[in-house]
């Protein structure tokens, strides 16, 4: 071939260069190569490229980097965004399609080179500093989002890495360990986020939240849009309860949302609710506090349906104080929502001695009412209130096992050989290829100057707690209880609430529950004060929404169909 067609200089070419033979043909071929190399370079990402290269539109660069949670979404940068300044094409063309807006934004984007030992891994790092993000809320300052991905050097994808928030605690395992307080619940304030009105959420009834998320260690935060049903709109709420009804005066203990902070959980769709229920019961099974929370989710669920008519009670009753069984049909889901009186969920009983009865509880048999719940569809059972009355907490002649009455146990042992009979039955009785079970976790009580029976109070709080040093301790009885399901051979998801509503001593009926006719009686509703229960509505919806959110997850994961 004439060397002549590839067109290389004249000077290499020319006959009077011949003093060294070869060396003209050397060069030519070193270029050739090295021109090869430069242009490879170049396409995998060695170099940096003006902006001209750049795809038109910054939201195509996070078209299918894919989060494993579900956080407050950022897109559409802002033209000064300055710190994207320079566009490396080593980037991956797509990032995840996020579908919420984020304004005044700052993203910093670094790629750097593998490291000298000869891996074929290079590293990227991902910064996003934002202000006023609006997904189903704004972060009033200034927030920040770094993830490190590791990335193919011989590739222009992230290989399906994500980008994860590190946990900073799990206060169901050690809630002793206490971040710093800054008044807000131990987080920044300029980590705060603000529920804007009307907001819609981010994660729908498509699951689309972290699977691995915790979604009980959060905060609350305001949100206008709530409550779930309008103060006074639902007749099935307990006196006791209705605190809008018993003339509390302020209506904000109704506007606060719980905000986890690794992540967003769904908005409770009663009608999504509904379908998920359409054909099986859900069965509330415990004390007055899951009653509290039954007619909640009643209240939400009926708030939906258009025909009020079709939604009732099976035997017609309005009132629900007294022990028994309650049982509201919704007839378009041919569903059922009910609730089975047992605060010990072990069972009651008495004890014959020479000189007399004794009243007594039975550690090791299950409450009569199982023969009402055992073929549910979905179980949510808690206790632990009782547990605290005199005769629980003292343990002397109470407790049975056989024909043996403990002449002193401590009530946390106590406890637990009830759950352990309660875990015992669960795994020998309920279909686990049909049934979801649900453990709902402690609720804290707010009395102060004395307890329920001696003139403890709390109806001048207005206030959440926003100082997370002033919160108490982990319940012991919780532990017991996380041991006991461990051991369990059946799934049961824990509802963790027990943080969650230490901080609400603002949402108490304290003397609102019930309406007073005369001063003498509202002197008296002075010394007997509910700092236990919630007003409906209020914190039990929140509770509602967190069981809605892990009943997904387990239906997903349970039931095949």
């Amino acid at each position: 071939m004439d060397p002549r067609k590839l067109g290389f200089p004249e000077q290499i070419l020319s006959p009077r260069r011949r003093v060294v033979p070869g060396f003209g043909l050397g060069i030519s071929v070193s270029l050739i190569v090295l021109s090869f190399l430069l242009l490879y370079s170049s396409s995998h990402g060695k170099f940096f490229f003006s902006l001209d290269n750049q795809p038109t539109s910054v939201d195509s660069l996070f078209s299918s980097w894919s989060f494993s949670f579900s956080s407050p979404s950022f897109s559409d940068f802002t033209a000064n965004s300055s710190k994207l300044a320079t566009y490396d094409p080593a980037l991956p063309s797509h990032f995840p399609s996020l579908h919420n807006h984020t304004r005044d934004v700052n993203a910093t984007l670094q790629l750097n080179p593998p490291p000298a030992n000869g891996s074929e891994f290079g590293n990227a790092t991902f910064s996003l500093e934002s202000k006023n993000v609006t997904a189903n809320g704004t972060v009033s300052s200034l927030a920040k989002l770094d993830a490190e991905h590791n990335f193919p050097c011989n590739s222009t994808s992230l290989n399906n890495n994500t980008a994860q928030y590190q946990k900073e605690n799990n206060h169901s395992s050690n809630a002793e360990d206490e971040r710093p307080s800054e008044g807000n619940g131990g987080r920044n304030s300029s980590d705060r986020i603000e529920i804007t009105r009307n907001s819609q959420p981010l994660a729908t009834s498509d699951n689309s939240f972290d699977e691995e998320c915790d979604i009980f260690d959060g905060e609350w935060v305001r949100d206008d849009s709530k409550p779930y049903y309008p103060l006074g709109s639902c007749p099935y709420i307990d006196r006791d309860f209705d605190c809008h009804l018993n003339k509390r005066p302020d209506d904000g203990y109704v506007k606060w949302k719980w905000q986890p902070y690794m992540c967003n959980i769904p908005s409770l769709n009663a009608t999504h609710f509904l379908e998920v229920l359409r054909g099986k019961s859900l069965v509330f099974v415990g004390d007055s506090l899951n009653r509290n929370m039954w007619e909640s989710l009643v209240c939400i669920l009926r708030h939906n349906i258009s025909d009020k008519k079709r939604v009732y009670e099976i035997s017609g009753r309005t009132e629900f104080k007294k022990k028994g069984f309650y049982a509201f049909r919704f007839e378009d889901y041919n569903c059922s929502v009910d609730f089975v009186s047992s605060p010990f969920l072990v069972r009651e009983s008495s004890f014959k001695r020479k000189n007399g009865t004794i009243e007594t509880l039975r550690l090791d048999q299950m409450d009569p009412t199982t023969e009402m719940y055992r073929d549910a569809d979905v179980l949510v059972f808690n206790t632990g209130h009782w547990w605290t009355h005199e005769k629980t907490s003292r343990g002397e002649d109470y407790y049975q096992e056989g024909n043996h009455v403990h002449p002193r146990l401590k009530v946390l042992e106590a406890f637990k050989r009830a759950l352990t009979t309660w875990g015992r039955w669960i795994d020998n009785t309920v279909d686990r290829n049909r049934t979801l079970v649900f453990f709902r976790g402690y609720s804290y009580s707010h009395f102060s100057g004395g307890e329920w029976n001696s003139g403890g109070q709390c109806n001048i709080e207005m206030e959440p707690i926003y100082n997370k040093t002033h919160l108490g301790k982990y319940p012991k009885k919780m532990r017991a209880l996380e041991y006991v399901i461990r051991e369990m051979k059946t799934p049961v998801s824990y509802l963790n609430i027990t943080r969650l509503t230490h901080y609400r001593k603002d949402a108490h009926p304290s003397i609102y529950r019930m309406e007073y006719k005369t001063e003498a009686e509202k002197r008296a509703g002075l010394r007997v004060q509910d700092c236990s229960h919630w007003c409906l509505p209020g914190v039990p919806d929140t509770w509602n929404e967190l069981l809605y959110a892990s009943l997904l997850r387990m239906a997903k994961r349970y039931w095949s169909n």
